[in-house]
């Protein structure tokens, strides 16, 4: 058997849902991005670009440039959201007929997400305001975008292992199938899954605190809040002072070592330094002016998974904004929590 064969193999049988085309022989000698356009009519050529860089699209299993000439007989992989918009082949001579495609905009804004992937996980870099469950009055949200993307398909369905808040911005992780879901989610569990955010806060903090403060939910009819009590649950978040504007506001590196809802929001608040836009439990001073957006300044930044590999989602939207605004300067080299 080939190591191209044998690596092939190892795809197939590591995450069944991948999609894998033959090249047919009518395709021999034609650039690869063109045969991913002709098989996916309606595919935007800097997608094609964008998925072999990444190397969500493989040839005989490994990453490749759009421009190289494919045989026949060799195997390309692809993601299960392309086949929404896949034109089969009936036969060798047949021409390629365009197929009923699911919604468009579903599956390019899944796939402008992707950040990472690993053999058995892709990491997401989910916009601010968009849920990851459904909810009362929530009808678009990411676990939903996956078992649409499945088309039905509970075994090819990629699966969600932990949660962040609809308002934070960040990494996400999904799992591609059910026995790579109980593994991360046991990682996550047991925090060998190491998680790190961004918080713009007001005031400025301490260099490094460490914040314990027991948390639970607050009773009352309607109420959803978290507040400290000394009969909550334990909860630890370690934060370390990164940059600061003036004596107004500074970002923080947020790194939670118990999973509490809310956890970070509240503790950021009860130590007097409130998210920047968390009103929830902020309040007015969660709103000092000079912010182009009102909205929550929360990012999960950085995962590092249990095998070491790290994971960083580049900041996006209005935090982006803000940081640039207020010039705050995410840390390079090497960096101390990187160590801890």
């Amino acid at each position: 058997m080939s190591d191209v064969t044998s690596e092939n193999e190892k795809a197939r049988n590591t995450a069944p849902h991948w999609w894998f085309e033959t090249v047919p022989e009518d395709e021999d000698g034609t650039r690869l991005d063109r045969f991913l356009r002709r098989l996916i009519p309606g595919l935007p050529q800097v997608d094609v670009e964008r998925m072999l860089r990444s190397g969500l699209i493989r040839l005989d299993a490994a990453k490749t440039k759009p421009f190289v000439r494919i045989a026949a007989g060799q195997e390309v992989r692809l993601p299960p959201h392309l086949r929404m918009g896949v034109a089969r082949r009936p036969g060798p001579t047949s021409k390629l007929k365009k197929t009923p495609r699911r919604d468009d905009r579903l599956v390019k804004q899944f796939d402008s997400m992707v950040i990472a992937e690993g053999m058995d996980w892709l990491a997401l870099n989910k916009p601010s305001g968009l849920a990851v469950q459904g909810g009362t009055g929530t009808k678009k949200h990411i676990d939903g975008m996956l078992m649409a993307l499945a088309d039905g398909n509970e075994e090819a369905r990629l699966r969600l292992v932990h949660r962040i808040d609809k308002d934070t911005s960040g990494i996400l992780l999904v799992a591609k199938n059910r026995t790579a879901a109980r593994r991360l989610s046991d990682d996550f569990h047991h925090h060998r899954i190491v998680k790190t955010y961004l918080a713009l806060v007001v005031g400025i903090p301490n260099l490094v605190t460490q914040i314990r403060h027991r948390l639970e939910k607050q009773t009352g009819r309607g109420s959803e809040k978290m507040v400290v009590t000394q009969q909550g649950q334990s909860a630890h978040t370690e934060a370390l002072r990164i940059d600061v504007m003036g004596r107004k506001l500074a970002l923080m590196a947020l790194r939670p070592q118990t999973g509490r809802t809310h956890q970070l929001r509240v503790h950021m608040a009860h130590e007097g330094h409130p998210i920047a836009g968390d009103g929830k439990y902020g309040g007015a001073e969660a709103h000092p002016g000079g912010l182009v957006a009102k909205r929550l300044h929360l990012h999960a930044w950085r995962l590092r998974l249990g095998d070491g590999v790290l994971i960083e989602a580049p900041l996006t939207g209005h935090m982006r904004t803000s940081l640039l605004d207020l010039g705050l300067q995410l840390p390079v080299g090497d960096w101390p929590f990187d160590n801890r």
